[in-house]
């Protein structure tokens, strides 16, 4: 072999390296946070498959125009208060007329395992023939037994 073809031989080479050089860091980078999200993925499955709860109560109160509902964490997953939604016949209430509370307290976001979650709706103009509630994780509860007070 000639000088020309190992030194044309030697440059490809080098080129290969240093292209290589570039192209990896950014890969390893892709592949980490591919990692990450899997990870997520499956942490927010767990936490789907250990969330149960039930609707223990819903009562209307034609009165005052008021729903309440009762629900029991019997699940083993901590849910946030303010990212479980209800939905009246299918339409979600103006956060301004929901309340919650969890033994008198208003202001806690926690909704721990074991804990009654109490929901007010006010201005409930008609009684509602199906109520859902909807967690942080897409776990939901369908209540179409309201009873009138």
């Amino acid at each position: 072999m000639g000088f020309s073809v190992s030194g044309s031989a030697a440059i490809i080479f080098i080129g290969l390296l240093v292209a290589t050089g570039i192209a990896v860091p950014p890969l390893i980078g892709s592949f980490g946070s591919l990692a990450g999200a899997q990870g997520q993925q499956v942490d927010r499955g767990i936490d789907a498959l250990n969330t149960e709860f039930g609707v223990w109560r819903a009562t209307y109160d034609s009165t005052d125009d008021r729903l309440a509902l009762e629900l029991n964490n019997t699940g083993s997953t901590t849910l946030s208060i303010n990212e479980t939604n209800v939905l009246l016949d299918g339409v979600i209430p103006t956060p301004q007329n929901v309340t919650t509370d969890i033994a008198g307290d208003g202001a806690t976001d926690l909704w721990l395992p074991g804990e009654t979650l109490d929901i007010t709706v006010a201005n409930v103009d008609t009684k509602p023939t199906r109520v859902k509630i909807v967690t942080e994780n897409g776990v939901a509860r369908t209540e179409n037994e309201i009873t009138d007070i």
